[in-house]
């Protein structure tokens, strides 16, 4: 039981969803996910509602809804300020392609549908009062820090291959050890993920890697054997297993997260094999950049100014919140502070552009002109010249126009 008083706003708001589907005759309960975290004391991220009631229904109570997956029993409920998913209770058939039932039936009874949930701690409803109802002992698993399938994990497997990649994540999420059965039903049906997309298996591994217990949900994920059917992984053993070594800490953002997997790894095009992920492409560029100028941090110790002009802010950034990660001296105060203290931070800083050039000298556009404008960045970087216009000008009178 969990006192009304100690609802977190999140409940207290949606409460009133609850009671009245209750007055117009039907059940009504918080499920998922929400119980489990309120049950484990933890922030709140999206409250939902399971009931008898069917999405017809549910619009007669309400006046304002939308229609977001009707189809499958999830009508959008619009309440004051908030907007609630309220899902009927439904079974779900048989899963061709081990991700999306071919067909849900929509039924009256709360068991029906929480059987058919992955995990025993997300198969736990609980009123608006604050009363739990727990069918599957969802309770005890908590207590005992297990990830456990609702009935038999093969089939929960079968029906949704996802699942397992989720298992993995809220083990390094929670801290949650994996239940035995569980977990050798994960190494038998690894092999599903490959019906799975790669964009829903990433997200599952995003938050596996910045789980608060990381390491031990890589290790997971490798013990598996879920790592052979992901892109890139299957053969990638020894860095895993040193990108589980390095995580000591949680990683706090998803780049860095990439940026440590990707230096553990230690592929030859860090781009193609972010893209076999189907990664943001800013993403890739900012990690792959990061890459490049690592190696050439680690030779030199630190950072010249044109490496800093080069690698940009956010670059030098992302390699020093890297080394500060991994513990080889990385000072990212330091080297921002040195970014921001150039002279100039790329070709658009100077105090004259191409166009300038193009009329002062009448000259038509050729490769000339890009390798004027560098070399000019680079006396203003070395500080072999003032960025002021006139200055660059007669610079290039005296000394770059006689060799184009």
């Amino acid at each position: 039981m969990i006192e009304k008083n100690d609802f977190p706003e999140e409940f207290k708001a949606a409460a009133p969803i609850i009671q009245k589907i209750k007055d117009a005759g039907y059940e009504a309960y918080f499920v998922g996910g929400s119980v489990r975290d309120i049950i484990l004391g933890q922030k709140i991220h999206d409250v939902d509602i399971a009931t008898s009631a069917y999405p017809q229904e549910i619009k007669a109570i309400f006046n304002r809804t939308i229609d977001v997956g009707i189809e499958h029993g999830t009508v959008l409920v619009l309440w004051q300020d908030n907007q609630y998913e309220v899902t009927t209770f439904r079974t779900e058939s048989t899963y061709q392609d081990f991700r999306r039932p071919d067909k849900v039936t929509f039924v009256r009874s709360l068991i029906e549908d929480l059987k058919r949930r992955d995990f025993t701690m997300n198969a736990l409803a609980m009123t608006e009062t604050g009363e739990i109802i727990d069918l599957f002992n969802g309770i005890e698993a908590i207590e005992k820090k297990q990830i456990k399938a609702v009935g038999n994990p093969h089939e929960r497997f079968s029906e949704d291959a996802l699942r397992m990649m989720r298992g993995l994540r809220f083990a390094s999420q929670l801290g949650f050890i994996i239940e035995e059965e569980t977990f050798a039903a994960i190494v038998e049906n690894s092999y599903l993920l490959e019906k799975i997309s790669i964009e829903r298996i990433c997200i599952e591994w995003v938050k596996l890697m910045l789980g608060r217990d990381a390491a031990t949900g890589v290790g997971l994920f490798i013990a598996s054997g879920c790592n052979n059917f992901c892109p890139g992984m299957s053969e990638q053993l020894f860095g895993l297993n040193l990108f589980q070594n390095r995580i000591h800490r949680q990683i706090k953002t998803e780049e860095l997260a990439w940026a440590l997997l990707m230096d553990s790894l230690n592929v030859a095009n860090t781009a193609k094999w972010m893209k076999s992920w189907k990664l943001p492409n800013k993403l890739i560029q900012s990690v792959s950049s990061a890459m490049l100028f690592i190696k050439k941090r680690r030779e030199c110790k630190s950072w010249s100014v044109k490496a800093l002009y080069q690698a940009g802010f956010e670059t030098v950034t992302l390699v020093e919140q890297l080394l500060e990660y991994t513990g080889e001296s990385g000072d990212c105060s330091k080297y921002q502070y040195a970014y921001q203290d150039l002279p100039i931070h790329s070709l658009q800083d100077l105090a004259i552009s191409g166009n300038d050039l193009l009329i002062e000298f009448d000259l038509k556009p050729g490769k000339w002109l890009g390798d004027i404008l560098s070399k000019l960045a680079d006396a203003v970087l070395f500080n072999q010249l003032p960025n002021e216009k006139k200055c660059l000008l007669n610079h290039c009178k005296e000394e770059l126009l006689k060799n184009v």
